[in-house]
């Protein structure tokens, strides 16, 4: 009986410990995965090149990534975090200068 105990403990204390060796490479890993939310840019009509003058970058709604080339999201697409500044939807609004 006590053997059966101090076997459980053990094999509960690796996945634990396991388990805790994993959170930061899964946080690192869901950092760098990106989502698109398909639904919501066929709704808008959304296309990766800007409209003559009109492109995602110049849109209030438009929330820009670390830099001005890279790839940002969009109040309109919860949870799509490929929108391209150079990008460009039915939705688009100038920001106000």
């Amino acid at each position: 009986m006590k053997n059966d105990i101090t076997c459980c403990r053990r094999q509960f204390i690796k996945i634990g410990a396991s388990s805790l060796a994993a959170i930061p490479l899964l946080v690192l890993t869901g950092k760098a995965t990106a989502s698109v939310n398909a639904a919501a840019r066929s709704a808008m009509n959304y296309q990766n090149q800007p409209s003559g003058n009109k492109s995602c970058s110049g849109c209030v709604q438009f929330d820009a990534g670390t830099s001005s080339a890279e790839l940002g999201g969009c109040k309109l697409f919860p949870g799509d975090t490929e929108i391209s500044p150079n990008g460009y939807c039915n939705a688009w609004a100038a920001k106000a200068s």
